[in-house]
This record gives structure tokens, C-alpha cells and sequence, in this order.
């Protein structure tokens, strides 16, 4: 689950946020299109996050397990605080892109926001109730198996013992 969020969250980062016109010397009134890694990249890395969550999920205990929803929510809380604070003044971070792409940092037009920063508030607030879901879940999961941690106090290994073996494989036991 937490992987296909990480991909919504990306996903919704890459598309035009915000759509404007500028003006050149040579071309007069040129549209830009800006996408929301232009403006948040902070989406984008929260997306990576979470992407690294749901890998480490799976590969560490109960404490562990709440440090990734943790890091899940400040992603969702991310996700949402970059977004409201880009679509607060879309004209501040749109004019860095517009001279980028014109030389000048005048707009021609007003700025048109589409619906894309509104899905990732969208999908940063699933990003927030997946941290808590993954709390309440993780709380019957088993903890992750110790099959191949080293002896305790990282002693070295028993001497082999080929009839222990013999007799441990015809009990059923793997005696490796």
C-alpha cells in the first residue's frame, strides 16, 4: 500500500499546477506551463520518502514500525503544507519559472491554477491516514525473524557436529 502511495504522490507532483503567460522582446505574450516539481519539490522528495517506508516496513520490529508511520505522516503533513503554501500565492512561485523561461520575470496574464495541487492535498492527507493506519495495523503483525542474526553476544558458531546433523535431519529439523 504504502509503495502504490508513494507512486500517487509522485504522480501528482509532475503535471501543470499552474498555467500563466509571460512576454519576451522577441515573441511577445508566451504561455508557461508549471509543473509541481517546479514549484514543491518537496512533494516529490516526500514521495521518495514514503517509497522508502514501505520498503523498511517489512525489515524492522514494533519500535521500528512506528518510526515509519512517523515518517509517513510528516510526509502526508509535508505534502499538504508545501501544497496550501504554493496555491496561497501562485504568483510568487510561478514568476521565478516565468523569467526561467522568458528572461523576464514580468507575467503577461494571470495565473490559472488546475486541479492537480488539489489532488495532492488529496493524496498528502491518505498519505497522513496511512501513517495511521499502518499504527493500528502493524499492532497484530509478527516481528520480523531472527533465522539469521548471529548467536547472541555474536559468539562464534558450535563446532559442526555430523551425527547432531543426521539425528537433527531425521527429526526434521534443517540443521543449517
Amino acid at each position: 500500500m504504502l509503495i502504490v502511495l508513494a507512486g500517487v504522490t509522485a504522480l501528482v507532483a509532475v503535471p501543470t499546477w499552474f498555467t500563466t503567460t509571460g512576454t519576451t522582446a522577441l515573441q511577445g505574450a508566451v504561455p508557461v506551463e508549471v509543473a509541481g516539481t517546479q514549484v514543491a519539490p518537496a512533494v516529490l522528495a516526500a514521495a521518495v520518502a514514503v517509497l522508502a517506508a514501505g520498503a523498511a516496513v517489512g525489515l524492522v520490529g514494533r519500535v521500528g514500525r512506528w518510526v515509519v508511520a512517523l515518517v509517513v505522516v510528516a510526509c502526508g503533513v509535508l505534502v499538504v503544507g508545501t501544497t496550501l503554501a504554493v496555491t496561497a500565492d501562485p504568483v510568487a512561485v510561478v514568476s521565478p519559472v516565468v523569467a526561467a523561461q522568458t528572461g523576464v520575470g514580468r507575467l503577461a496574464g494571470p495565473v490559472a491554477t488546475t486541479l492537480w495541487p488539489w489532488l495532492a492535498v488529496a493524496v498528502g492527507v491518505l498519505d497522513v491516514a496511512a501513517g495511521g493506519w499502518l499504527v493500528r495495523a502493524s499492532r497484530a503483525w509478527s516481528s520480523p525473524s531472527r533465522r539469521h542474526e548471529t548467536a547472541a553476544g555474536g559468539a562464534a558458531p558450535a563446532a559442526a557436529d555430523e551425527r547432531a546433523d543426521w539425528d537433527a535431519l531425521s527429526r526434521g529439523d534443517d540443521p543449517s
